[in-house]
């Protein structure tokens, strides 16, 4: 248990979504600092999963992006500085893995990683924690592998990623992986679905070894600059002088499509039943998410100053 940590992704742009997330004042608040229907943000919400995952507050890390800092000062305030790792500009979910991966190495070589996106909703978060616990275990046991966590599909939907286990070897705990299709035509996606597809969530567990192996397979050079961007930082907590020197240079990558394909032979999916999970990605997909669970905000009781997607006006194709 010493081992587990959990890594959190919050230092997304959130651009899709700038149409209901920008104030009267025309500032455009990334979704992750944003609550849905008012309440705790989406950030705050995912922290809470994470320490229920690995059970240790001192255990999360947090990769933020340097001009997001007037959101995320407060809800991180509790973190460790040391926890907090701030990412310069942002380049792609690559090199959003793997800055905080590489602060995380130095201090752990021995960790088993949970990586959680801090900008989705899930509205049975006890069901998604039950598989998250499993996927930690799993990846201990089996430090050679990637553990991803596959949603069932509630709807189709060709703006997911998808995630496409062998039909033939799947086991009562997991099975490989044959292939990744990211945002398919609307009937391949249908069929992906028929035949058992699963959304990729960009949830997953793994040793901090295996991660970095998928790296040096695919990103050599990625890995090998922030690894020594981290090792220059680690000094200067909270002041990423060697990131920020480095990332103007960097290349945009995305992980799912640069990293995992390619490596399929190292994954491993589990299934998660239906759990009321999105990653709140469009504006329709917010209408579509509220609609489901009711749009109304959470009761007046909880003084939330949270900017809330339920409150905006959203565009009429998202609500025919």
């Amino acid at each position: 248990m010493s081992n587990n940590w959990a890594l959190v992704l919050a230092a997304g742009d959130g651009s899709r979504l700038r149409s209901l997330t920008t104030t009267a004042a025309g500032v455009a608040i990334p979704k992750q600092f944003c609550s849905l229907r008012g309440g705790a943000s989406l950030l705050e919400e995912t922290l809470r999963r994470a320490r229920q995952a690995v059970a240790h507050r001192e255990r999360t890390l947090t990769v933020v992006a340097a001009q997001h800092r007037q959101w995320w000062g407060a809800p991180l305030r509790a973190m460790l500085p040391e926890n907090v790792v701030v990412q310069p500009e942002n380049k792609g979910t690559a090199a959003g893995l793997l800055l905080p991966l590489a602060h995380l190495v130095r201090r752990d070589p021995d960790a088993t990683v949970l990586v959680l996106p801090s900008d989705h909703f899930v509205r049975k978060p006890a069901v998604l924690i039950r598989y998250l616990h499993q996927a930690v275990r799993l990846a201990r046991v089996d430090p050679r592998h990637i553990y991803l966590l596959g949603l069932a599909p509630e709807e189709i939907d060709p703006e997911l990623g998808y995630i496409v286990p062998c039909p033939d070897e799947a086991t009562s705990s997991a099975c490989p992986v044959r292939l990744f299709v990211e945002k398919p035509s609307i009937d391949l996606a249908q069929r992906l679905t028929q035949a058992g597809a699963l959304c990729n969530a960009f949830i997953l567990a793994a040793s901090a070894r295996a991660l970095l192996g998928l790296y040096a397979a695919r990103c050599p050079e990625l890995l090998a600059l922030l690894t020594a961007a981290a090792a220059e930082d680690a000094a200067r907590v909270g002041e990423p002088r060697a990131a920020q020197t480095l990332y103007p240079r960097l290349p945009s990558l995305d992980f799912s499509r640069d990293v995992l394909e390619g490596q399929e032979t190292l994954l491993r999916v589990l299934r998660v039943p239906p759990c009321g999970w999105s990653d709140l990605g469009t504006p329709r997909r917010v209408a579509e998410t509220l609609n489901r669970i009711g749009g109304a905000r959470a009761p007046q009781l909880i003084r939330s100053t949270h900017f809330s997607l339920a409150d905006q006006r959203f565009p009429e194709s998202c609500l025919s």
